[in-house]
């Protein structure tokens, strides 16, 4: 059974945090997805404030960039959100934007090989381990930590690009792909990674629910007009793909409204409530543990989503 939960936005006010996951723990949720992006609120403060006010929920971190920390302070993190919510912590690690990276000084040479160095040492400190290494990014001096958990939470990779899902496959428990995560990418992602065994697919999943459809694709089109000129992997990995950038590139945001209905449902939870479902259980099919559903990223149009979020999360 798929997990299903909500992402936490990098535009929400911090302070909002304990009051959304308050709501889905007791409406019968399974987890809250939070956003950190560079330079916005932080993703460990957010998780650990989300965990203490809650009793079940399942929180994820989405994610770290690898270098913004060291991993020896990563893996401190990590484990203190473990023991505040023990078996309730998703912990994600990625490249991060390598525009941000650059413009906090941490840019490194070879990102594949700095999120290698980096998840590997986090692992082996999260299984106590006393760790001395030295690579081209992560430098350890018999670092130990002095409160492992009892139970290591999986390490999920951020990525996109196949050679760093192959990473995933080799060195991480799992991955977590980003919004508009389409099942056919979903599927494409875990072949990229070798399909190991107990491979752990968490996803971040568009979501726009209205009364009609009509009124979700016209609501959605201006930005899925906007992801289609830049070619993400979850959009190119549809089979319609091509056909639907030649109904944009002819007829605008308005040929995207006018796009048949099973298009936007593979795209995302876009439509109606029972459409929203359908999208899920597409994921679900295809091999999703836990779905984030994504909101709009304004307060404003994106919180009374929620509701809908515990509906789905309660059929």
């Amino acid at each position: 059974m798929t997990a299903l939960g909500m992402c936490f936005p990098r535009t929400y006010p911090a302070a909002l945090v304990t009051d959304v996951a308050r709501r889905l723990d007791r409406g019968g949720a399974d987890g809250l997805w939070i956003i950190e992006d560079c330079f916005f609120t932080a993703g460990p403060s957010l998780v650990a404030a989300a965990l203490t006010s809650t009793e079940r929920l399942t929180v994820g971190l989405g994610i770290v960039p690898a270098v913004a920390r060291t991993a020896a302070v990563t893996a401190m993190e990590f484990a203190t959100l473990e023991a505040l919510g023990p078996g309730r912590f998703l912990p994600g690690i990625g490249h991060g934007v390598q525009s941000w990276m650059g413009q906090m000084g941490a840019r490194p040479k070879s990102p594949l090989t700095a999120l290698d160095e980096v998840t590997t040492s986090v692992t082996r400190l999260l299984r106590g381990e006393e760790v001395s290494f030295e690579g081209t990014t992560v430098r350890l001096d018999k670092v130990k930590l002095d409160a492992p958990p009892a139970d290591v939470p999986p390490i999920l990779l951020g990525v996109q690009g196949p050679k760093s899902m192959a990473l995933a496959g080799r060195v991480a428990n799992g991955v977590v792909l980003a919004e508009p995560a389409t099942a056919a990418y979903v599927r494409q992602s875990v072949e990229h990674a070798g399909s190991p065994d107990g491979f752990v697919v968490a996803v971040f999943t568009s979501m726009c629910v209205r009364k009609d459809r009509k009124t979700a694709y016209e609501w959605t089109a201006p930005w899925l007009g906007s992801r289609i000129g830049d070619r993400p992997p979850q959009l190119t990995a549809l089979p319609f793909f091509d056909e639907m950038k030649a109904l944009y590139d002819a007829s605008g945001e308005a040929g995207l409204v006018g796009m048949p209905t099973d298009w936007w449902t593979a795209i995302g939870a876009i439509g109606t409530v029972d459409d929203a479902a359908e999208h899920i259980a597409g994921l679900e099919a295809a091999g999703v543990h836990h779905v984030g559903l994504f909101p709009d990223p304004e307060v404003e149009h994106g919180l009374p989503q929620l509701d809908h979020v515990l509906e789905l999360a309660n059929r």
